[in-house]
């Protein structure tokens, strides 16, 4: 596995071939896009509880809660909620899942488990 300060050399000194650290950069690019739609405080408790809906699930379900549940927790009208939830699902951070009338939303990826995940450690435990 790579370091950071292997990746920083193989870029200096590889002249003009910039593979490793554009490699870098192209990621850093990427994860700091899911970062930033983290970064706004309701769209982070919505994440945090399904994040938290997915460690209390059982094993192999994944921990969905539904629009009426997500409105109660974020404490937002449903109107501001959908526009919370739009942009989180236009960065492929929630997936939803129809039944009937109700939408259940859930956490879209191992990406957006992981970083969550690690959130919670650091922050909420």
């Amino acid at each position: 596995m790579l370091e950071m300060t292997d990746l920083v050399n193989a870029n200096v000194f590889a002249g003009s071939d910039a593979g490793p650290m554009a490699a870098l950069e192209q990621r850093a690019q990427h994860v700091a896009s899911r970062l930033a739609e983290a970064a706004n405080p309701k769209r982070l408790l919505i994440l945090c509880h399904l994040a938290k809906r997915q460690a209390d699930a059982p094993e192999g379900a994944d921990g969905e809660a539904s629009v009426g549940e997500l409105q109660a927790v974020v404490g937002l009208s449903q109107s501001a909620l959908s526009q919370h939830l739009a942009r989180l699902r236009a960065a492929g951070m929630v997936a939803t899942r129809r039944d009937g009338l109700v939408i259940h939303y859930r956490l879209a990826d191992d990406e957006t488990r992981a970083l969550m995940r690690a959130l919670y450690e650091t922050f909420c435990a």
